[in-house]
């Protein structure tokens, strides 16, 4: 079931044991970044500090800093749920009962039945900040690493609209702080958040924008899931949490906010203001550089009688993104398999951070299949940043770095087996010669045939034979092992 708030999701995670409150004041200015790395690190609980210098409000981090609780977030025992769900909606066949028609009717109403749905008051907004009183110095913003700019905003769920056709976004975009009432919002690019802005750019039209902060985990989620361009988001939190997300009319911009949110910051950006953004310490474990993006000027803040204010820091891994990520990779899974059915299994490694490593098992049918791979996971969305693609046999186990990195050792002859392609990389990917734009590299590890141009006899591997292994179990307990 969904939970009805953060502070719901809070119980739950202490019910669990998954939960820890810190009483003693600590400061936002880079202490709880220390605290929460060296915790992340161990793989330690969620923390809630109940005392931040400067703030009447807890903040809590580390929210989904574990397999556990990711899936607690989502509402299932295990990611694997999902993807089992979406791919029994895939493989739905051509009814040939009155049985099987009720089946298919009943999985597509999740798809459908949880649109979102318009409320007329919203526990967002039981306090309503303006003017002088909409500060962001009311809100515990943490510094997470010295250089840093200043305090950002690291956990948004950011809401824009298009101006052409009205399609909402959901994204997550951090946000530095500039001044009480103003933030630089760093979307990217490739992002549709940024897509948006340019239409309004074009237009000469001042562009409406919501932060909302907290509510339901789902939607902390959302923002970061890589839905196709023209999806909403909130059609994908409602089939996640199978109920309609509340969404609330905004005091003062046009524009609808959750209505169950903690905190909910309503402005706008005029189409040329920018300022200089970062640096930042990113997810890549190195910081991101200055560089030019829109300013967003407040004009309210409303919030719960008892807002939590939920943060997040990046860094080297494993950090509490990394099974965001991984979350992702399980549950779209499925999806990409409608294009690739060859596809067996997929790692988006945590040491990748997102876009460095793509590790995949195919079942190979043709020569050339695993080049033809590379090719087709760097022209699907977001996977187009992958930077270093390693395709093996279906046999190998992909979630086993070191049997993956075997395979490579021993099936690839650099010259033959290695493709190098440019297009576009990550702008997080410091490494690459021009912001956003690079090169990529695949590593073909499966095993090669006569018509990929190998003419000598691929040597057997070694494996006992089934009988010995059966004899072997059989007997265990005998040889005092």
């Amino acid at each position: 079931m969904a939970y009805s708030s953060l502070r719901d999701f809070v119980k739950a995670l202490d019910r669990a044991g998954e939960l820890k409150r810190i009483s003693t004041e600590v400061s936002p200015d880079l202490e709880i970044s220390e605290i929460t790395d060296r915790v992340s690190k161990a793989g330690g609980p969620a923390l809630l500090f109940e005392n931040v210098e400067g703030s009447d409000m807890p903040l809590l981090i580390n929210t989904y800093g574990s397999y556990t609780r990711m899936a607690m977030a989502l509402s299932v025992d295990d990611l694997s749920q999902i993807a089992n769900e979406i791919e029994g909606m895939i493989k739905i066949g051509p009814p040939e009962s009155l049985l099987d028609k009720v089946k298919i009717l009943r999985i597509l109403s999740q798809l459908t039945n949880f649109p979102p749905k318009t409320v007329k008051r919203g526990a967002s907004q039981e306090v309503v900040l303006t003017g002088e009183d909409a500060s962001l110095d009311r809100l515990p913003l943490i510094k997470c690493w010295p250089m840093d700019a200043d305090k950002y905003i690291t956990l948004p769920q950011v809401f824009t609209h298009s101006l052409k056709t009205g399609q909402r976004n959901v994204g997550t975009y951090r946000l530095q702080k500039l001044n009480p009432y103003a933030l630089a919002m760093h979307w990217q690019i490739h992002h549709d958040g940024a897509a948006h802005h340019r239409e309004y750019k074009q237009a000469g039209e001042q562009m409406p924008v919501a932060i909302a902060i907290g509510g339901d985990p789902i939607m902390s989620y959302i923002g970061t899931a890589p839905l196709p361009s023209g999806i909403d988001e909130l059609l994908f939190a409602g089939f996640l949490r199978k109920s309609n997300v509340e969404m609330v009319e905004a005091k003062t911009i046009d524009m609808m906010v959750p209505a169950d949110a903690d905190i909910v910051i309503e402005g706008f950006i005029e189409p040329d203001e920018t300022c200089i953004e970062g640096p930042f310490g990113d997810h890549t474990g190195f910081y991101s550089m200055p560089d030019e993006y829109p300013v967003f000027r407040i004009s309210a803040i409303t919030h719960r009688k008892d807002p939590i204010y939920q943060t997040i820091i990046v860094g080297k891994p494993p950090m509490e993104d990394c099974y965001m990520g991984k979350a992702t990779e399980r549950i779209f899974m499925p999806l990409i398999k409608t294009q690739l059915p060859e596809l067996v299994d997929m790692n988006l490694p945590l040491f990748g951070v997102f876009h460095n490593f793509a590790l995949i098992s195919i079942d190979k049918r043709y020569p050339f299949q695993a080049k033809k791979m590379m090719h087709s996971f760097w022209g699907l969305g977001q996977l187009m940043f992958s930077k270093i693609i390693i395709v093996v046999d279906k046999d190998v186990d992909v979630q086993n770095v070191e049997e993956v990195l075997f395979y490579v050792g021993s099936n690839v002859d650099p010259k033959r087996d290695v493709t190098i392609v440019e297009g576009p990389v990550d702008v997080l990917d410091h490494a690459a010669p021009l912001i956003g734009a690079g090169s990529k590299m695949g590593i073909d590890a499966t095993t090669k045939w006569e018509e990929e141009g190998y003419h000598r006899d691929w040597p057997p591997e070694i494996q006992m034979s089934d009988e010995i292994i059966e004899l072997v179990n059989e007997r265990w307990k005998r040889y005092g092992l």
